[in-house]
């Protein structure tokens, strides 16, 4: 597999830039719920490509980062 560490965000701020400027989602507390549960979600084809190829530490971190989102909304 190839080395993917230079995608990875490295904090909630850079992260959040991303999805709001760069990819012009609109981060509501509604739109994180729905993603923390397809990323809770273990059966969800998505979720488990996510974690194939970026890591579990990878998808908890984003969850959490989703989890922040929602409670700043």
């Amino acid at each position: 597999m190839a080395d993917q560490t230079g995608f990875y965000f490295q904090n909630y701020t850079e992260w959040r830039h991303a999805l709001t400027t760069r990819c012009k989602i609109s981060l509501t507390p509604e739109y994180a719920r729905l993603r923390i549960s397809a990323l809770n979600d273990s059966s969800d084809l998505t979720t488990r490509d996510f974690r194939a190829k970026y890591g579990e530490a990878y998808l908890q971190q984003v969850i959490a980062w989703f989890q922040q989102a929602e409670r700043e909304g």
